[in-house]
């Protein structure tokens, strides 16, 4: 499920892929307007499946982190607000789901960013983030 999901430089929030064009996607935001609209090959596009979170002994993989923060929420909107959170709050959130995350490599604008991402796909209703392993056996 995460590898439609994607996030583009300079743009707000997660946009959902719809189909692809000749030389763009289209693509669906995640947020309340669920608008609609094209994302050219000269945007830096990256799929939510293909980013991982560095620990100490290598990389954890997004949807990892995300499924524990699901288990420490109980599948609720993460309860520490980014916005008002300092450094020091924010870490101490991550180090409660992923404990071994690398401290030097791991910038509070990316704790932020991890949770502003959980919330907004926990308020669309996607859940599940371990899809890639029910797709590839409904494939077989």
């Amino acid at each position: 499920m995460l590898k439609t999901i994607m996030s583009i430089s300079g743009k707000p929030g997660l946009y959902k892929l719809i189909s692809k064009g000749k030389n763009m996607l289209i693509v669906e935001s995640l947020s309340a307007d669920k608008k609609r609209i094209p994302a050219y090959g000269h945007e830096k596009m990256i799929s939510l499946g293909d980013i991982a979170i560095f620990v100490e002994d290598g990389e954890a993989p997004l949807k990892d982190v995300l499924t524990a923060i699901k288990e420490k929420e109980n599948g609720n909107v993460a309860s520490i607000d980014v916005k008002k959170a300092d450094d020091k709050a924010l870490n101490a959130y991550l180090a409660e789901v992923l404990p071994d995350f690398d401290r030097d490599r791991v910038y509070s604008r990316d704790i932020k960013k991890l949770i502003s991402w959980y919330n907004i796909l926990v308020t669309n209703g996607i859940t599940e983030f371990n899809g890639a392993a029910t797709e590839e056996t409904a494939a077989e």
